[in-house]
């Protein structure tokens, strides 16, 4: 019989439908039944990609003797961490407190009242059997100690969530190079990236770190992000077939992928690789982000032109089988013919095949070892005759590989990783002048304020193209206002500008928490958790403070509004200090600390080919440039008495106060040119 998950929209949820566990989803009949009951309470967090959180779902919940451990002594409530990454970030620290680690699955027991008392992340079997009897047989026998237990972890849990004020000092760029000298210490010389295993894209570091190498004129800087970038393009965390990266890569050499593929990560992929593109011209990050976005269109997203949110690691109960091959796989594929060439053996060859890329059971990740132009010198061809074998190569590979058992689909639609696509879509026509990607862009975004954006400013967090439920969270205002400011610079339409002032202003009013400047995860009007957060720390995806305040800064620029930019300021004070002992974790705002102590200019183009000029100027890597423009009047601040029927005009400006126009682009970034250097 299915238990209480019948009728959620989660598929990671209705995965466990047919549990013999009596799920619950998150809801106050839970926690009534728990009250009532004295009974502990189980809060399990996973998402439905996870391959511990399958795993543990075939050893323990569908185990009829551990399901009625787990029905008699407690009440057992599943969570989607993606559809509510609230609950997941007070049980985390919970057991991260615990533990000192986390991870999904993530398993804390709580009191009918919903503070924890113990949890962990998988557990095998007979251990979690073990665990639950303890539990049980503590709480009943002892529940003035747990109460203890829970009061202490309570406790420390609310101070590691206080944020320390320290007094207003200008900032400086001294920060900024503390930062980078103690990074550098843990780059990768061989493989790029981190020097240690797993290896997280995190590619907002590597923004930060092209951002600051490009004002700095740092070499060996731009080295070390080229290296990293070219070896996850060719190893096999990137699906060298079908494009797309997977999660993370367990070892040191980016080569094992956690096969999930999920849509923040690529996202967020897709701008670095462009933006990467645009600083360096090579050829090869420009197809990562045409592949990727192939991949996204054509497994991710939905009819009506939003993106679903993650394809699983499993197919038929086994990790990576849709992705590997085996030797014999690969021989029976028809690959096209060739009188000088045998095909099947260096398509072999060039993906690593019985060489690098054997991973188990004789089956191979797909990886390759050389740049194309190497490979193809190597074997007597011109770059050009390989590239073109490759692509039919591909396309034979990929549709062997489309009659297989599919990943599983996470069909969700978030507001959050959706926001984060529409950027990706912005940066990729930004750098390639591809007009599909800023169609794409539109569509999502269009669809996005019709659904999940109610008349009060609401947003939606989560939900199917049929059906979205759940309050927005401070990620959800803060990347959709940042991708809306992405559409206005990749259009100049101003009314993707006012939207995301819209959303700004909901945001100050409804997250705000007034002794920081800084704003909550959740906002006022809904039923609030045991303790409230403020995230500060950048992780996979940026700290959504310190992606509203760089929307602050942005907005506050394009708007003359000083109010904005000094509370990007004052939020960026409090986490400066932090920022040189764990670069990675605060690089977001790094980039925000860049743009206050570096030469900092808006970039106006007024006139009747001001869209034309713009496409060109957006082609150029300027991280340290504000974009603005007009093809007619306009009452924005700073557009306002510029334009000018019949000519173009270039105007370079430093917080609204703007030289002299010219007639050209290329004298406008000689003149942007020529100010930072002054500047620096």
């Amino acid at each position: 019989m299915p238990n209480h998950l019948l009728g959620e929209t989660s598929p990671y949820l209705l995965q466990h439908v047919n549990n013999p566990v009596d799920w619950y989803p998150w809801c106050e009949e839970a926690w009534e039944k728990a009250r009532q009951e004295n009974k502990l309470v189980l809060v399990s967090v996973g998402y439905s990609a996870c391959h511990w959180c399958h795993v543990m779902e075939h050893e323990s919940f569908e185990n009829a003797i551990t399901a009625q451990l787990m029905n008699d002594h407690f009440v057992c409530i599943k969570v989607d961490r993606e559809e509510r990454p609230d609950i997941d970030q007070v049980y985390m620290s919970a057991v991260q407190l615990m533990t000192g680690q986390g991870g999904w699955p993530l398993n804390c027991f709580t009191l009918p009242d919903s503070r924890p008392l113990y949890g962990g992340t998988y557990f095998p079997n007979a251990n979690w059997n073990k665990v639950l009897q303890q539990l049980a047989a503590f709480y009943r026998q002892d529940p003035v100690k747990a109460h203890q237990y829970a009061d202490e972890l309570t406790t420390g849990m609310h101070r590691s969530d206080l944020v320390t004020l320290h007094d207003d000092q200008p900032l400086s760029r001294q920060p900024l190079h503390e930062t980078v000298e103690n990074w550098k210490r843990q780059f990768d010389h061989l493989e790029g990236g981190p020097n240690r295993a797993p290896k997280f894209p995190l590619p907002n570091n590597y923004e930060f770190l092209l951002h600051y190498q490009y004002v700095t004129d740092d070499p060996a800087l731009l080295q070390h992000v080229e290296l990293t970038l070219d070896k996850m393009a060719y190893g096999g965390i990137y699906d060298q077939i079908g494009g797309g990266f997977a999660r993370y890569s367990v070892d040191s050499e980016w080569k094992v992928p956690h096969f999930e593929k999920m849509l923040y990560d690529n996202a967020q992929l897709i701008s670095l690789y462009a933006k990467a593109y645009q600083r360096t011209g090579k050829v090869l990050y420009r197809e990562i982000v045409t592949e990727t976005l192939s991949f996204i269109e054509r497994e991710l997203t939905a009819p009506e032109g939003v993106c679903y949110s993650a394809l699983d690691a499993d197919s038929e109960g086994e990790e990576g089988k849709f992705y590997t091959w085996t030797v014999e796989e690969l021989s029976n594929v028809d690959f096209p013919a060739s009188e000088t060439h045998d095909i099947a053996s260096l398509i072999q060859d060039y993906y690593a095949v019985n060489g690098k890329g054997l991973w188990e059971h004789g089956r191979n990740i797909l990886l390759r070892t050389s740049s194309d132009e190497d490979f193809a010198a190597k074997h007597r061809l011109s770059t050009a005759d390989w590239k073109s074998i490759v692509v039919q190569c591909k396309e034979q590979l990929l549709a062997v590989r489309a009659q297989r058992v599919r990943p599983g689909l996470d069909n969700k639609i978030l507001t959050s990783w959706n926001a984060l696509m529409i950027t990706a879509w912005c940066d990729a026509y930004d750098s390639t002048g591809e007009a599909t990607y800023l169609q794409r862009a539109e569509q999502a975004a269009r669809w996005l304020l019709d659904n999940m954006l109610s008349d009060d400013g609401r947003l939606i967090h989560a939900g199917t193209v049929d059906k979205q439920k759940g309050p927005g969270f401070l990620e959800d205002y803060a990347l959709l206002a940042q991708a809306l400011l992405s559409l206005y610079r990749s259009t100049f339409n101003e009314s993707w500008l006012e939207k995301a002032k819209s959303l700004v202003q909901y945001t100050l009013k409804h997250f705000s928490d007034p002794d920081t400047g800084l704003c909550w995860f959740t906002n006022d009007l809904e039923p609030q958790l045991i303790t409230r957060k403020l995230e500060v720390h950048d992780n996979v995806i940026p700290a959504a403070n310190s992606v509203l305040a760089k929307v602050l800064f942005q907005l506050g620029h394009l708007l003359g509004d000083t109010e904005l930019t000094d509370r990007a300021r004052q939020s960026l004070q409090i986490v400066v200090r932090d920022m040189p002992r764990y670069g990675s974790a605060y690089s977001n705002w790094a980039q925000l600390l860049l743009w206050f102590t570096y030469p900092y200019h808006e970039l106006v183009v007024t006139g009747d080919k001001a869209l034309d000029e713009g496409l060109y100027l957006r082609s150029l890597y300027l991280p340290h440039v504000l974009l603005a423009g007009s093809n007619s009047a306009s009452s924005l601040p700073l557009l306002t008495n510029r334009y000018q029927s019949g000519s173009t005009l270039f105007y370079v400006c430093t917080n609204g106060a703007c030289q002299l126009p010219v007639m050209s682009a290329h004298e406008a970034i000689v003149l942007l040119q020529r100010s930072g250097k002054n500047e620096k």
